[in-house]
């Protein structure tokens, strides 16, 4: 079956999602959209050769400010705005960011009218809540990066403490898609079945949920930028557990009503991803101190938000 997605932002984020997209053979088609004149249309063709060299079927198009090329997109990623610098919050982002998902969001539909968005701009909760909102889109059809993300930066650190392969490892991370306000889930994280609280002390445990909490803020100390091959490929495997309706459990961004206990928030929980986009908010058992941290992180979360209401689009 033909499938479309289109990758708005060509920066280094959208440029591999495009790229891990491609070697997946996730879509037949998928369009690379930028505002600057020739990033997108040089990185596509560069993705196509090397497409050509190692079999890939997928055809790529770059294109400039041209949201008539999006027409028909079954999924769209939006991983447009300024990155997060050196010393920079999430919330210092908003007053740009919102403007700009905006205009991305109203283009998008302008040429398809229900999409499945995934965000991946920050402030992502918040940019995820603004989407849900101006687009009147069902909740069920916007979805941010961020607990997927985080959930794999978690699995890296445990995957480091315990000196195993990640791949080894079961772990998720819920709540905001922030330096304080993520919530790694330690009670449910597993090495090959065995809970890794059996495995590590508490001691390293505190260190490895502290490391996974500053994950991205490091990676920007050492990049003077926001990290991108984690977050592309984050984008791209809920891309391809939606088209490819793996029906799979992943942490991510979405939209609340009563779930975990919260209304009228966009927030990471552990969702069922398949065709429809997330189908389900799964339940999991978290312990109490879990729960507190999941409501402070809310509560964190819905604070940002508010500065939405502040800004002038």
């Amino acid at each position: 079956m033909s499938t479309k997605i289109t990758v708005i932002g060509a920066g280094n984020v959208g440029a591999t999602c495009a790229n891990v997209l491609a070697m997946r053979n996730v879509s037949s088609e998928i369009v690379l959209l930028d505002v600057k004149q020739g990033i997108s249309e040089g990185k596509s063709i560069d993705i196509m050769q090397s497409a050509a060299l190692l079999g890939i079927n997928t055809r790529i198009k770059g294109v400039t400010d041209d949201y008539q090329a999006t027409a028909g997109s079954d999924v769209v990623i939006i991983t447009s705005g300024i990155p997060r610098k050196p010393g920079m919050t999430r919330e210092e982002l908003i007053g740009v960011n919102a403007g700009i998902v905006k205009s991305v969001v109203e283009s998008v539909l302008a040429h398809t009218p229900a999409p499945i968005i995934i965000v991946v701009s920050n402030p992502m909760d918040t940019m995820c809540y603004l989407t849900t909102k101006i687009s009147g889109l069902p909740r069920h059809k916007v979805l941010g990066l961020g607990g997927a993300l985080d959930s794999a930066r978690f699995k890296y650190y445990l995957s480091k403490a315990l000196n195993v392969n990640l791949n080894m490892i079961e772990a998720t991370v819920i709540g905001g898609h922030g330096d304080t306000t993520m919530v790694p889930l330690v009670s449910l994280a597993t090495c090959k079945g065995v809970p890794v609280t059996s495995l590590l002390s508490k001691e390293i445990l505190d260190e490895v949920v502290a490391s996974t909490k500053v994950g991205g803020a490091t990676l920007t100390g050492l990049l003077g930028t926001s990290a991108w091959y984690a977050p592309g490929a984050a984008a791209a495997m809920m891309a391809e557990a939606i088209l490819k309706d793996h029906q799979s459990i992943i942490p991510c961004g979405v939209l609340v009503e009563g779930e975990y206990g919260q209304n009228d928030l966009a927030i990471g929980v552990p969702v069922l991803l398949g065709k429809n986009g997330w189908e389900k908010i799964i339940d999991f058992p978290l312990t109490a101190a879990e729960k507190e941290a999941f409501i402070a992180s809310a509560d964190a979360t819905r604070k940002v938000n508010q500065v939405l209401e502040t800004i002038k689009f």
